[in-house]
């Protein structure tokens, strides 16, 4: 077994969330909030969304969520890139 780069991965999370987000960005504007709320609905198994889907997000608020949900799930990869390396064991 290899060791994992810890940093290559959490940036490769990172940059997934940062996708996923932008998605999720592209949805709301094309379908609009009663096609966002379908769905979302559908997504997250029925859980209802109707009272938390805000379609009137300021500029910043969208570039801190970007940066937020890059430095989330840059840990997140981080996390499970460390977890994984002090478990291995290397044979010498």
């Amino acid at each position: 077994m290899h060791r994992l780069n810890v940093k290559k991965l959490g940036f490769a999370f990172g940059l997934t969330g940062t996708i996923i987000y932008l998605g999720c960005m592209i949805v709301m504007a094309t379908a609009g909030r009663e096609g966002s709320i379908i769905f979302f609905n559908s997504l997250l198994h029925g859980l209802d969304t109707t009272n938390v889907i805000r379609m009137d997000v300021p500029l910043l608020e969208v570039l801190m969520g970007i940066i937020q949900t890059f430095i989330l799930w840059w840990l997140i990869g981080a996390s499970i890139g460390a977890f994984y390396n002090a478990q291995i064991k290397i044979k010498k």
